[in-house]
């Protein structure tokens, strides 16, 4: 490596990491002032170590009184469930999308890109007049089939450019040992998609996970919502208990932080790989 190239690499090495501590400075922030006491936070200097550092915040989320528990539940009902219909819909469609020619795809394509930039408040008192008229009001089913209207169409696109990166003589060599199309579908293609598969089924995750609209709409008993949703409790008419607030965001961003961490690389491979390929 020349000197040239050593600068380039010193620089380009030096914005990187000036752009992840600007990135993740909000982050660093919620989890310090999870340990501050609110007048702590409200200072008139702030102070980015915690000066009186303090689990109250932390053990107001786990007392007698205390619903995280049950929305931790919810959210995690809400959230798999979501990925799991998303991803054993949205799958196959991609497939089909990816390998058979038919009338009308790119239309369909254009509409699953539509949906992803309709906002979910425009969606909200439509689909609330739907779920109220068959009875999905005040159920777990009415934001897992919100959630899905996302997620369904997000995985599509993102899959059917994967699929498209797949050598098809791989599903040529299967249908000569044997295989139909579905079989080749199932035995094959799958097994080696698996990347861009685990990257949808992350995000479709992600998305359920830290959604609030529908599930603050759709679901009004305390014992059905959501951890999203259950912010408000810390939010009261004489004042905002801004360190429970920030305790209970830390504890909403744990599963988020893990599932970055173990499945990072299947992440990075599932948005690299077929990203240059229509």
């Amino acid at each position: 490596m020349n000197r040239a190239d050593k600068k380039r690499s010193v620089l380009l090495n030096t914005v990187s990491i000036i752009i992840a501590i600007i990135m993740l400075f909000p982050v660093y922030w919620l989890i310090i002032s999870s340990f501050k006491p609110n007048a702590e936070i409200f200072a008139k200097v702030p102070t980015f170590i915690p000066q009186q550092f303090t689990f109250e915040a932390y053990a107001a989320q786990l007392a007698g009184g205390s619903t995280i528990g049950r929305a931790f539940l919810n959210s995690s009902i809400i959230a798999l469930s979501t990925m799991i219909l998303s991803c054993a819909l949205a799958i196959p469609g991609a497939y089909g999308l990816a390998r058979f020619k038919m009338k009308g795809s790119k239309l369909f394509i254009m509409l699953f890109l539509v949906t992803q930039m309709l906002p979910a408040t425009l969606t909200l008192t439509p689909m609330f007049l739907v779920y109220n008229k068959i009875g999905l009001i005040d159920t777990y089913l009415a934001p897992i089939l919100s959630d899905m209207t996302i997620g369904i169409p997000f995985v599509i696109l993102i899959l059917r450019t994967y699929f498209l990166s797949l050598p098809k003589e791989l599903e040529d060599s299967a249908k000569i040992d044997g295989c139909n199309a579905f079989t080749a579908f199932i035995r094959i293609m799958l097994p080696i998609s698996y990347p861009g598969i685990i990257m949808c089924a992350v995000f479709s995750f992600l998305y359920s996970w830290g959604d609030l609209a529908y599930s603050l709409t759709f679901v009004s008993s305390e014992n059905m919502r959501s951890l999203t949703a259950g912010i408000y409790n810390f939010i009261g008419k004489y004042g905002i208990q801004w360190n429970c607030i920030m305790a209970y965001g830390t504890v909403i961003t744990i599963p988020v932080l893990i599932i970055f961490i173990f499945l990072q690389k299947y992440i990075v491979s599932g948005l690299t790989n077929g990203a240059v390929k229509d």
